[in-house]
Formats: structure tokens, sequence, C-alpha cells
């Protein structure tokens, strides 16, 4: 959306009369998002990105989960949502972790705790239900109608090896399907004094549990070790065996499942930053070493 435009939904939607100070902060797959000022007060503005796809979104679930979500203080506080339009949230004042931080135990014992309480949130109805296979197949279906391909999103012997975990997690003891973040990375926590807040909701979905561990574990290349710390934490007692092989496969899948969104993310966007592109590099060679994933 070209910046007058943003400006002038700015003047309709956010609050007060002063003047509109925007800037633009990321380009994603299905949304925008812009920093606004208003009579001294901080907003988040989410909008629409051109041509977004089908890629299994429910934008009214979503708005769900994020009114019940900044009612308990784990996302900004909804300000304004219009489903087709955009969605206004407060702005979040904190820090994000560095990866020194992020492995901090103290910090593991938090972010263990903070997906305790997102676990825990009421499901809206009806359910917005996504597995690993899920987003493979909607990812994959998505790359296959570009004309630009890439050569991970179609390469035999990682769909194999896909193929090969999805059935392996499937195998074991499965586990009730709760409200997932879907996006946990450094960069979407944000901390203010003791308190953490979950930024860019947009995945969120019921599914497995672990699945946000892994998303975690996965997106800040946390040591086998740490993951093994991360879980004991957020069950509060020794993993299983099958609980760590469940987190393990779920943290490739997870790395796969990326790997997908990049190279859809490349193909779709002229202006791709090299950060993704080098992204899309090393998770392409990290997933062709199984050892880097065994239990």
């Amino acid at each position: 959306m070209p910046l007058s435009d943003i400006e002038r939904l700015c003047r309709a939607i956010v609050p007060g009369t002063g003047a509109i100070e925007v800037q633009a902060l990321a380009k994603g797959l299905i949304s925008e998002t812009y920093r606004v000022v208003r009579d001294g007060y901080c907003y988040a503005l989410k909008t629409a990105a051109p041509q977004r796809g089908d890629f299994g979104l429910d934008l009214a679930w979503e708005a769900q989960v994020l009114e019940r979500a900044g009612s308990l203080g784990l996302a900004p506080l909804l300000v304004y949502c219009d489903l087709e339009r955009a969605v206004l949230s407060r702005w979040v004042v904190g820090h994000t972790w560095s990866p020194l931080e992020v492995r901090r135990a103290a910090n593991i014992t938090k972010i263990a705790q903070l997906l305790r309480r997102v676990h825990t949130l009421l499901v809206p109805p009806p359910p917005r239900v996504m597995s690993p296979m899920s987003w493979i197949q909607v990812y994959g279906a998505a790359l296959s109608r570009r004309t630009r391909r890439t050569r991970g999103a179609f390469d035999d012997a990682l769909r194999a090896a896909a193929e090969s975990r999805l059935q392996q997690v499937a195998d074991l003891p499965a586990a009730a399907g709760v409200v997932c973040h879907s996006d946990l990375h450094a960069m979407n926590v944000v901390q203010a004094d003791e308190i953490l807040t979950l930024l860019d909701w947009e995945y969120a979905h019921v599914s497995d549990p672990l699945w946000d561990l892994a998303g975690w574990a996965a997106n800040n290349d946390l040591e086998p070790e740490t993951q093994r710390e991360l879980l004991m934490n957020y069950l509060g007692i020794a993993p299983t065996a099958a609980e760590w092989q469940r987190l393990r496969l779920l943290t490739w899948l997870y790395d796969y499942v990326c790997l997908l969104w990049s190279e859809l993310y490349l193909n779709a966007r002229s202006d791709a930053v090299n950060g993704i592109r080098e992204r899309a590099t090393l998770l392409d060679a990290r997933l062709r070493l199984p050892a880097h994933y065994a239990p």
C-alpha cells in the first residue's frame, strides 16, 4: 500500500487529532508493518500485503485470539481491527533478546512459562487446526504455482525426509491441540521489566503444543542440550523418550516449513532482503544433515 494511503488510513483509525507520523518497518508474505505515532502515543499497524495469497490463514479467528491474548497481557492491546483492512495495536516498549540472552537459564524458564500461558488460551470456535503437514501442503501448493522455482522446495530428498518424519510423529503418542503462536523467534518476543509480550500472531493456530517449542528452538538455532532444558522447563518434569523424540522431529519439520516459506518469500518479493536468502541457504544445508536433529 502506498505511504500516502497508509497515512490516510491512519488519520481515520488512529485515536487522536494530531499529526500522523508513519515509519515502515517490515514487509512479509501476508502483511506489512508500520510504526505510527499520534498525539504522543505509539501504535503498531499491520495492513494486508499486496497480492496476498491463500496461506491457510483465518483472519476472523486470528482477531479473536488477539483479543483474548491481549486481555491477558500475552499480546499487544488491540485498538482497531478490520479483517480486510488493517489491525492496529498499542506499541510495546521493551527490548528483544540477543542470542546470548535466549540461552540464559532464567530466560529459558521465562519462555517456557510464557508458552504454558499461551497454550491455556481458550480456543475460539471453530478451531483453526493446522499440522506440520498442513503447512507443508499450503506452502508447497503456493510454490508450485510460481514460475521461478528454487531448489529446496522441490528437492525429492528433502520431501522424502519430511514425509518420513511426519510418519514418525504420527506413530508417537499424540498431544491434545492448543492455541500455538507458530512464529516464535527473538524479534517477536519483547521484554519490559520482567514481562514478556508476543508480537505477530498471524500464523496462530491449533496444533501440538511442542510445535511452539520446536519453533523457538529452530528459529534461535538452539543446541540439543538447550532444547532439552526448554522442554523440561515447559513440562515441569524430565521429558519421556517419546516427548524428546517428538520435539526433535518437530524441530526438523519446522525448519523445513521455514525453508518453504523463505523460498516462497524470495519468489514473491523482488525486494527480498539478503537475510532471507542467507537463512534459506542455511536451512537447506542444515536439513541435509540428519545428525543435527538426532535424538
